[in-house]
């Protein structure tokens, strides 16, 4: 009787050990066959430089972004907030250590407007400002001023204004691509391209919907812009006659 009843609990045990074990197998199973790129675009499966090229394909197809960071080009360091368009862009730019500006490109046409501090220190270099200056400073104040196409600021700030040219400039890796983290950018999934090891720039892509490129570290410490609101319509319009103002001479501006 006794035998028997320690085998019945021998058997018992060695039951509830298969019991868990198998729990546990299943369990761990699972986890190793769960998919990461489920419910996902499906870019995070393939190599480093397809999922580049589909971001740029994504980027080049979009009818419009917001670009928004800041970007070092010729050792000055630029603040954008930008929103783009086929046929021009609106928003704010600022250089370091300089006032801020906005800027409207309506198909050829591009505008600027800016406080009177900035108009009144236009060409001056290091000298000040005289009481000339300030007055018709003063008198462009909260103006829109035409930026005509021969003017040497013409083609920078235009620039900021066009997002095929923009995006051109901006998403670029120098490197060789590897896969990175997988992370998220404004709530947003996304996988990271890195190029030599994150020093050549880091590009980090939307992996629900289309595989937009949301983020980018540019290398060499050149910048680190997001880029969202994709194909979120916007208005572009000219402004009011009377909001426009001619201010006669070069701008400086971009220099």
């Amino acid at each position: 009787m006794t035998a028997w009843v320690h085998g019945v609990r021998a058997r018992s045990a060695a039951a509830a050990v298969g019991a868990v074990c198998a729990v546990l197998l299943a369990v761990l199973t699972g986890c190793a066959s769960e998919d990461p790129d489920k419910g996902t675009n499906g870019v995070g499966r393939l190599p480093a430089a397809k999922i580049e090229g589909k971001a740029r394909e994504a980027a080049r197809g979009a009818e419009s972004v917001r670009l928004s960071g800041s970007v070092v080009s010729k050792g000055r360091t630029y603040r954008l907030d930008m929103r783009l368009k086929g046929n021009g862009g609106l928003g704010e730019v600022s250089a370091k250590g300089g006032p801020r500006f906005e800027l409207l490109r309506v198909d050829q046409d591009l505008y600027l407007k800016a406080n009177a501090d900035f108009w009144a220190n236009q060409g001056k270099g290091d000298a000040e400002p005289t009481e000339t200056d300030l007055a018709a400073a003063r008198k462009l104040e909260g103006k829109y001023v035409k930026v005509p196409p021969g003017d040497p600021a013409y083609k920078q700030l235009s620039g900021f204004t066009d997002k095929d040219v923009l995006l051109d400039g901006l998403l670029t890796l120098q490197g060789e691509r590897e896969t990175g983290d997988r992370g998220e950018v404004e709530d947003v999934r996304t996988i990271e391209v890195r190029a030599a090891k994150g020093a050549g720039g880091i590009l980090s892509v939307a992996l629900i919907g289309k595989p937009y490129p949301l983020r980018l570290e540019r290398g060499g410490d050149a910048g680190v812009v997001q880029l969202l609101e994709w194909d979120k319509e916007f208005t572009l319009r000219a402004p009011a006659k009377d909001q426009i103002v001619d201010y006669g001479r070069k701008i400086s501006a971009a220099e």
